[in-house]
């Protein structure tokens, strides 16, 4: 882990291990859904993080790390740093340097017509098995904030604990678009960074904020990390 302001924040994004009878913790597919046992999040580079969760799980895969699952203040702080850039890696947009703007896999694999995509697409494991799309952690070593903290930006989406309410536009510059939703959305989730997929849709760099979802929503870009309290 890595420190900001008050907390420690996790340096990867999180995948899960699986308690077995005995006790033992194996690893868990993270193309899989996580149902069916109890999971545990661990934090190290060079592996696939979990996708196809929910802010729910993600919070009891930390709590059963001994952790919690980060605040948007954390994210926040963790991705702009200290000078409180929009990229981790600094004010400007850099090609390259994240796991962003790739092709719409459910396109190529679900058709072209995204009114035809149900739940069921977007849960597909194949989405996140499929190479060349989503990394391993640290695998974009120029995708790191100044805490040391990779992959916040792309890979896949992190959600954080908070939910949607009124304090959100006190919390960070909440993008245009979201200003306008989030009155909508209250009690929603929220998600931050992007993932491979999309770069600027909903804010630039750290400021990408998605609050359309409840909190037991999970597809293909539904990912996260843990923080603890120093």
């Amino acid at each position: 882990m890595t420190l900001v302001n008050a907390s420690c924040i996790d340096r990867y994004e999180a995948h899960l291990l699986k308690k077995q009878a005995d006790g033992a913790l194996v690893p868990h597919p993270p193309y899989e859904r996580p149902v069916d046992g109890q999971f545990v999040a661990e934090s190290r580079p060079g592996v696939k993080p979990q996708a196809y969760i929910s802010q729910i799980e993600a919070a009891a895969a930390c709590a059963n790390a001994g952790k919690r699952l980060c605040s948007l203040t954390d994210w926040y702080g963790a991705c702009t740093g200290g000078a409180h850039t929009t990229y981790p890696y600094g004010a400007t947009y850099q090609a390259g340097r994240c796991n962003v703007a790739k092709v719409h896999l459910l396109s190529i694999l679900h058709g072209a017509n995204a009114h035809n995509w149900a739940f069921a697409d977007f849960n597909d494991p194949e989405l996140d098995r499929r190479p060349g799309f989503l990394a391993a952690t640290g695998e974009y070593a120029g995708c790191v904030s100044t805490a040391g903290a990779y992959d916040l930006v792309g890979n896949l989406h992190e959600w954080v604990a908070d939910r949607v309410d009124r304090t959100l536009r006190k919390k960070l510059p909440v993008p245009a678009v979201i200003r306008g939703s989030a009155g909508r959305h209250t009690g929603n989730g929220i998600f931050m960074g992007g993932f491979f997929s999309t770069l600027n849709q909903h804010g630039d760099g750290c400021n990408f904020v998605t609050t359309a979802h409840g909190v037991n929503y999970h597809d293909y870009s539904t990912g996260f990390r843990c923080c603890r309290d120093r």
